[in-house]
């Protein structure tokens, strides 16, 4: 029988990867209904790390990359709900799209935080790693 070596998952991987555990609920922000909180609280755990992790460069940027791509996705959806019947056609056009790209970025992200590499989004990897040397 075939037995796979158990591999323990380090501290700092683990930390990074609850930067990213509750994104996903940031698709379900919606204007006008609880989807709105619910939003918010997919930006939590990467305020929580943010202010608790001071020394752990990795995580500091993981979560800061949270932050910075959910909580774009965050605005986006929320300023199209904003706007009267162009925004509501447009938002309802893109709202799968959005969400499908997010949702696979942030498979992404989850996976190469597991594999401890420091992943750089486009243009959010560099904007969250600028963002937190100005955070020492």
């Amino acid at each position: 029988m075939f037995l796979m070596a158990r591999q323990s998952i380090s501290h700092e991987r683990l930390l990074g990867l609850a930067a990213y555990v509750l994104a996903p609920l940031v698709f379900y922000s919606r204007v006008g209904s609880y989807g709105l909180y619910l939003g918010l609280l997919g930006l939590v755990p990467p305020f929580f790390l943010l202010y608790k992790e001071k020394k752990n460069a990795f995580v500091r940027f993981h979560a800061m990359q949270s932050l910075v791509f959910f909580g774009a996705v965050y605005l986006l959806i929320l300023v199209l709900d904003f706007i009267p019947i162009l925004g509501w056609i447009i938002g309802l056009l893109l709202s799968p799209v959005i969400t499908l790209v997010s949702f696979i970025v942030w498979l992404l992200l989850l996976w190469r935080t597991y594999l401890g590499e420091k992943y750089y989004l486009p243009y959010f990897g560099e904007l969250a790693q600028r963002q937190v040397e100005k955070l020492k």
